[in-house]
């Protein structure tokens, strides 16, 4: 009789099943993701989680009969992390908050837990990683709390459950889901068949009860949430705490939000006391500007529907090597090198003997194209040695002829540039004909980088 296979394979990124070890996943083609686990031997039909202590009585509903109200979001009493939610928590949801470690996650959720229960509500804060002790003596940090926040130091989820069944809390948070183990399973707490389980009982348990549960992730040094990556598809909402240890300010990122609008971001500042909201961080971003100095230039990028004012700085100076070297820290390497060879082609700027260092000031990483004409303007400014007038703010794609390409939002740029006191606005021709815009600003329309040039050198003799 042929012996019953014990393991199984699992990959690490999409969460599929196999029987044999193979370089790339069949489910989602990434290689060398396939780990073995131990296979849970089933009773009945349906996962472990399927024969939990309750039952729904739920009926399916019609769409008519559903009923929306606005007090379904329940704000937390910080504004950041509410727009970065898409305007507060909601009952049932579930949300897996991700970041390298020591970035402040679970401070943010503890500040989270005691705003909260300063309203009422009652709420759980499950910790797999740090006794109770620990835990009070952060919270002493941060301020008095209510007694409706009640903690709980435990890692078997069948604890976790019936604890959750019996106070019935209307906000739970799990730090971490790594840490939790079931078990039915005979694998190491923090593999793919855990983790995988410990969230289906606990997105189980936030539909039926309903309950919102926050889940504190571990990332890798990709950065990347650790485990399979069906977590992510599992949660409503993801969010991502950005940040260096060396800086203050810290960007909460949302890259999934079934309840509002993804790519949000939400910026706080690491003090003593705990995570400060930093409400305009425009005026921070550009705190400690230089002066009258080239290769600097002020760019405004939208993050999701606010707009963002920030300084990219260039420095292009000549090497004594065969082989230049190119440096982005906050945007993308390759976009930078890309644009540099638009620089060459087009402006004639004869950069092959030259070392080329692009950096954003503040820590941010920008993605949107609309900051290429300051990464362009700035690259300029510092190979010829020209400074940019500090009132003028500059936004727009920028494509392989040269050409300024159209961007979304500029309305809400300028109105943010405006409100800095800036003069001067260098932005696409074309998004400057497409609407009629009401400001103050010198607005000037370029259709190309010469163009762009030239406005930059004109606006500094006349600030001259």
């Amino acid at each position: 009789m042929a012996k019953e296979k014990t393991t199984a394979f699992f990959c690490s990124e999409c969460g599929g099943e196999f029987s044999k070890w193979m370089g790339q996943c069949p489910a989602c083609k990434a290689w060398n993701t396939l780990v073995e686990e131990p296979v849970v031997k089933k009773k009945g039909a349906g996962s472990a989680a399927s024969g939990r202590i309750f039952q729904t009585d739920h009926a399916p509903a019609k769409l008519s009969e559903i009923d929306l109200k606005d007090e379904d979001h329940v704000l937390t009493g910080i504004a950041e992390l509410d727009r970065v939610l898409g305007g507060g928590v909601v009952p049932g949801a579930m949300v897996l908050v991700g970041g390298d470690p020591g970035i402040g996650k679970s401070t943010l959720l503890l500040q989270m837990c005691r705003e909260l229960a300063g309203k009422g509500h009652r709420i759980l804060y499950v910790s797999g990683e740090e006794s109770l002790k620990q835990i009070k003596m952060r919270a002493m940090r941060l301020g008095d709390f209510s007694d409706a926040l009640s903690l709980y130091c435990e890692t078997d989820l069948t604890d976790i459950e019936n604890a959750i069944v019996k106070m019935k809390p209307e906000i739970v948070v799990i730090d971490s889901i790594q840490t939790m183990y079931a078990s039915e399973i005979s694998s190491a707490p923090g593999s793919v068949s855990q983790v995988r389980e410990a969230c289906a009982v606990l997105l189980r348990l936030a539909k039926s009860l309903p309950v919102s549960v926050f889940i504190v992730g571990h990332v890798t040094k990709e950065g990347t949430v650790a485990g399979p990556r069906v977590l992510e598809h599992m949660v409503d909402t993801v969010l991502y705490f950005e940040g260096d240890s060396n800086n203050a300010y810290r960007i909460l990122r949302s890259v999934k939000n079934r309840f509002g609008s993804t790519n949000e971001i939400g910026v706080f500042e690491m003090c003593r006391e705990g995570l400060t909201q930093v409400l305009n961080p425009s005026e921070h971003m550009l705190s400690g500007r230089p002066k009258g100095a080239s290769g600097s230039v002020v760019v405004c990028t939208m993050e999701g529907t606010r707009p963002l004012l920030i300084e990219i700085q260039a420095l292009v100076c000549r090497t004594s090597f065969g082989m230049p070297r190119r440096q982005a820290t906050g945007v993308d390497y390759n976009r930078v090198n890309l644009l540099m060879a638009v620089l060459e082609k087009r402006i004639g700027i004869k950069s092959g003997d030259c070392d080329a260092y692009v950096n954003v000031a503040g820590g941010l990483k920008l993605q949107e194209p609309a900051v290429d004409l300051g990464v362009c303007l700035c690259v300029v400014s510092s190979y010829e040695n020209m400074p940019i007038d500090e009132s003028v703010v500059v936004f727009g794609e920028v494509g392989l002829s040269g050409e300024v390409r159209s961007v979304s939002f500029a309305a809400q740029r300028i109105k943010e540039a405006e409100k800095m006191g800036f003069s001067t606005c260098i932005l696409p021709k074309s998004a400057l004909e497409k609407q009629q815009i009401d400001t103050k600003m010198n607005l000037i329309g370029v259709s190309d980088l010469n163009e762009a040039i030239r406005a930059v050198k004109k606006s500094e003799q006349r600030g001259a």
